[in-house]
């Protein structure tokens, strides 16, 4: 009976009888120098000649990554074992003809970068995103795939994945698509897992965690992942389906890992330096709540730009400012209304945050849309030309955060909340899986809030770059936004060296003092007022004993020639955001009910 059992679950994940199957296997004899052998079996083919490709991006990130620049010893056998000739159209892909209908290839990966995007393969684990480690063919994306992980039992590993497992470490994936998406982490970790109720049926959670710490301390982060999972599941009314009925957060909390985080449809990956006692316990938590959120918003709320996933280009899309602003949004919200940090620490720490976009001159050149567009310069990208991103770019994910709040906290005005908005999506788009655009949104808003409202909000936030009046905003959950038009505004970043010299390390603000005054990046000032500068010092510490309407000469050198420009100190434009109660101010009863309908508290 047993083995009939399997065999119909074979059967089931196999798909349709007579469908054909790519097969890979992985190990990790040299794991010490960071290298991973694979193979790869194309079978049934009716090409003469197959392009079997790297992937040139990675499922959640938008910018190229070019993963073929660590493959080598690329080798390529039919199905009696003889050699077949490769050939090189692109930097990303190998031709391979003269086969028999089977392609065998073999290669070898070197991995060292334990993050959201990249393979890391060494002695602790076997770290792997699979767009950075698997070639695949594109024609045969619609095929089913079976990937045999052979692990090092001499390190206890075992293996984690969003993939259902066949037998053994023989894991499974029905189509390309899937495969590409489906992390895994091979190591000795630990794991907790809970069952959640949604819909009359449940789904298990689980938290995967390869870290040097304690159990005990594990114990202490998974409750707080648990109450995560929860006030997110409030927010849309219930989990989604997961595929195999379990979602799995994959988490590398080690030295040799990078910080990051990247979303899945049935898991996320977590990374960090720090482990859970090394700050960990509360640095990582934010990344737990901002994943965990994707598994509605991007991965089943899907911007129809991103469907299906190009990894043969970068995906550009200008709905970011939705699936990761908003997302962002609720990242902080949820760790409050879940009770890990205080409703001050929550709103205090929206002060970066709301400076960052409303003082950037940025906004002259794009809208949420356009800045969106930039992700494939700025999600990991790399270059070696200096490009002026202070001036002219703001993150979709802060810039969408603060729209989402403005948008939140205005619905509230109206007795609606930005909870039920997200559920219509969610339930219009998400619960069914079809894509959306921008377009969407917008009448998902006017189908809620009414059309004045909606066209009012798109029109000028995200069509156009306006920004929302935040003070009765904030003032109407007894919250005090405020500017001090006392304190100086050099409007530069700059450092001051050993040598007492202070240099300019970043692009100037446009329309800042320092920007009207010629400074620019890489300027070296050497006095203000022929005052010179004390090592220990700040330079916004040395610039608040000047006053407002200040006129100062500054000298500077500029490609080793000194020069001298006139520059007037204005009011720091920066605010502070706090609690009215910290004023000594204390809201109405109607206030403070409205702000804890807000932060759920």
């Amino acid at each position: 009976m047993k083995k009939l059992l399997l065999l119909l679950f074979l059967i089931l994940l196999s798909g349709p009888i007579g469908a054909q199957t790519n097969s890979y296997s992985i190990s990790f004899e040299n794991a010490g120098h960071h290298e991973a052998e694979i193979k790869a079996t194309f079978p049934d083919l009716s090409m003469d000649t197959i392009g079997i490709r790297m992937s040139r991006t990675s499922p959640g990130r938008y910018a190229l990554h070019e993963f073929a620049k660590n493959v080598y010893n690329v080798t390529a056998t039919d199905s009696k074992g003889t050699p077949l000739t490769i050939t090189r159209p692109n930097p990303y892909q190998w031709n391979v003809s003269g086969h028999d209908g089977t392609v065998n290839i073999s290669y070898t990966l070197f991995a060292n970068r334990g993050d959201g995007t990249y393979s890391q393969v060494d002695e602790t684990h076997a770290h792997l995103n699979i767009p950075a480690t698997f070639m695949f063919v594109p024609e045969l994306s619609d095929r089913n795939i079976t990937v045999d992980f052979n692990v090092r039992e001499d390190l206890n590993w075992k293996v984690a994945t969003q993939m259902p497992k066949v037998a053994n470490n023989t894991y499974s994936a029905p189509n390309l698509q899937y495969f590409m998406d489906s992390p895994t982490e091979i190591s000795n970790y630990n794991l907790r897992e809970f069952e959640v109720e949604s819909n009359n049926k449940k789904q298990t959670v689980q938290f995967v965690l390869h870290h040097n710490g304690t159990e005990a301390e594990l114990d202490t982060y998974w409750e707080k992942v648990k109450k995560i999972v929860l006030a997110e599941k409030d927010v849309f009314g219930e989990l989604p389906t997961y595929d195999f009925g379990t979602y799995t957060f994959l988490a590398c909390y080690i030295p040799n890992a990078s910080g990051d985080g990247m979303e899945h449809r049935n898991s996320t990956i977590l990374t960090d330096r720090e482990g859970l006692a090394e700050g960990g316990m509360e640095g990582n938590i934010g990344t737990v709540s901002h994943e965990y959120f994707h598994s509605w918003n991007v991965e089943r709320i899907r911007p129809k730009s991103l469907e299906p996933f190009d990894f043969t280009e970068a995906n550009m899309s200008g709905e970011l400012w939705f699936a990761e602003g908003f997302t962002s949004y609720y990242t902080n919200l949820i760790l409050c209304r879940a009770g890990i940090i205080t409703p001050t620490a929550y709103i205090e720490g929206l002060t970066g945050t709301f400076n960052y976009v409303w003082n950037s001159p940025a906004r002259q050149f794009f809208n949420p849309i356009e800045m969106s567009y930039q992700a494939p310069f700025v999600d990991a990208a790399t270059s070696v030309d200096p490009v002026n991103r202070e001036n002219t770019f703001i993150s979709y994910y802060s810039y969408g955060s603060v729209l989402g709040l403005a948008l939140d906290l205005s619905l509230r005005q109206k007795n609606l909340n930005l909870d039920d908005y997200m559920k219509l999506v969610w339930q219009t788009y998400g619960q069914k899986e079809n894509s959306y655009t921008v377009e969407d949104l917008h009448k998902m808003l006017n189908k809620y809030a009414g059309t004045d409202f909606g066209n009012q909000f798109f029109g000028n936030y995200v069509y156009k770059s306006d920004m929302p009046n935040y003070a009765p905003l904030f003032k109407s959950v007894g919250v005090a936004l405020k500017q001090d038009s006392t304190k100086p505004f050099f409007g530069a970043s700059v450092s001051i060296k050993d040598d007492g010299t202070a240099v300019i390390d970043r692009n100037v603000p446009i329309g800042s003092p320092a920007y009207k005054a010629g400074l620019e990046n890489g300027d070296i000032i050497i006095s203000v007022n022929n005052i010179s500068f004390n090592k220990e010092q700040r330079f916004s510490d040395f610039i608040n004993q000047f006053k407002v309407g200040d006129v100062h000469e500054v000298t500077f050198k500029r490609y080793g020639v000194e020069k001298s420009a006139s520059l007037v100190l204005q009011a720091n434009p920066s605010y502070s955001i706090q609690l009215m109660e910290k004023e000594g101010v204390k809201p109405s009863k109607e206030v403070l009910a409205k702000r804890k309908a807000w932060l759920k508290i």
